[in-house]
């Protein structure tokens, strides 16, 4: 499959010798690993949330988004985690790509510069065309929500 091609701008250069660009870090990965560029150590408490900025910008092709969805090493080990799972980043969008965190855990977690906070996943958006209709088409679930199936 060809990659798709997005245009990644640093935001401040001459401050990025020591960040990563995101990364695969396997042939079948899914998400690029994405690093902090804390100025200095963040401690994120118990239920606090804040926003960890990357120093980078990106250009997506339209017909696509990046999701932004945590790293599970941090949610298991820690309980920290994407506050908007998935996150979108838009085609349209050019401001700094932000990953906003939230510590369920019950413990304080620090992020230093340069570490590895969320992973970025490329995928194709499919636009929907909305039909207004009387009636909707009959299933077997019908209105059947959480639980319904008794399991």
């Amino acid at each position: 499959m060809k990659p798709v091609v997005i245009n990644f701008s640093w935001l401040d250069p001459e401050n990025t010798s020591d960040l990563k660009l995101p990364l695969y870090h396997s042939s079948g990965a899914s998400g690029m690993d994405v690093s902090a560029a804390l100025a200095e150590p963040l401690v994120l408490g118990p239920g606090d949330i804040k926003m960890i900025p990357t120093n980078f910008a990106v250009a997506i092709p339209i017909g696509y988004e990046i999701q932004v969805r945590p790293r599970s090493g941090l949610a298991i080990k820690h309980g920290v985690t994407i506050i908007n799972s998935p996150g979108t980043i838009d085609a349209d969008y050019r401001g700094e790509v932000k990953i906003g965190l939230i510590n369920l855990g019950t413990k304080p977690y620090t992020i230093q510069r340069g570490d590895r906070v969320a992973q970025l996943v490329v995928a194709a958006v499919h636009r929907a065309d909305l039909q207004v209709v009387e009636e909707l088409d009959k299933t077997v679930r019908q209105a059947g929500g959480f639980g319904h199936t008794g399991k």
